[in-house]
């Protein structure tokens, strides 16, 4: 089994063939995914997947170039959405450096009210992190030191550094198909590294399709592409790569309930 820890199936991408979807990343090995809030003002578009699909769950936040349109809004709201019982994490939030879409002040100011929402209810906080490592590793220490907080830094790209910062504050680590390309050696050098019960997977849908599909709209089922791609950097099956980052995905999104199967496999 794998699970996709972050996709965006409320995009008009999927627009009309999300049953079909949903399908093949079954057919793949998938059998679990997070649709992922880009805006707190659209929450109820993503709610409505994930209430109208069981392997679906979400999270309800504002992505980092939103964070303009988006500012102010309250960490009571945030907490408030995400008692549904199908939201499983807060965010995605953080900062982006690369596009610049919103004022950095803005983006520093929704990551921590995202932080806080986190620290409130428990779930874990999404970090979008985007040529901008050193900003995040402080507010990270910083809002560490005043009280813990579940974590992910997803579609991971950054710099060795900032990944070991995340692991010594707690943090887990997703990769996308980002892992998968020719010129991500670094990238897998750091995958490499890290320790084996802080990696999930995900891919970021419809951006950052895996080899050989890069270029194209990625969906759920390449989730197995870049597991594939991770089991042969660290040097282990994939099933080994399945069992691992399916095991940390539950430890970390723990109110998404376990199938069975697995369950009973942990009794």
């Amino acid at each position: 089994m794998l699970v996709d820890s972050h996709c965006h199936l409320d995009f008009p991408d999927f627009d009309g063939e999300r049953p079909e979807l949903i399908a093949r990343a079954h057919e793949a090995g998938v059998d679990l995914m997070v649709t992922i809030c880009t805006h707190i003002r659209k929450f109820d578009r993503i709610r409505a997947i994930a209430e109208e699909y069981p392997e679906v769950y979400c999270s309800v936040g504002t992505h980092p170039h939103n964070a303009g349109t988006e500012r102010g809004i309250p960490v009571d709201e945030i907490v408030r959405l995400a008692a549904h019982p199908k939201v499983v994490a807060i965010g995605e939030a953080g900062l982006d450096y690369y596009y610049d879409k919103a004022p950095r002040d803005a983006q520093a100011e929704g990551l921590r009210i995202h932080i806080e929402a986190a620290r409130q209810t428990g779930l874990p906080l999404v970090i979008h992190a985007r040529d901008a490592d050193d900003d995040m590793a402080d507010i990270l220490r910083n809002e560490m030191g005043k009280g813990a907080f579940p974590a992910l830094l997803h579609c991971f790209s950054s710099g060795r550094e900032l990944a070991l910062t995340g692991i010594e504050l707690g943090l887990y680590v997703s990769f996308s198909g980002i892992l998968t390309f020719k010129r991500s050696e670094e990238l897998r050098d750091i995958a490499r590294e890290l320790p084996a019960d802080r990696l999930l997977v995900e891919t970021d849908a419809p951006y950052l399709a895996p080899q050989p599909r890069r270029g194209k709209r990625n969906e759920p089922a390449y989730t197995a592409m870049t597991a594939a791609v991770l089991a042969e950097t660290r040097g282990v099956s994939q099933t080994e790569i399945a069992r691992q980052t399916t095991e940390n995905f539950f430890r970390l999104f723990g109110k998404v309930p376990k199938p069975a199967h697995l369950a009973e496999a942990a009794v």
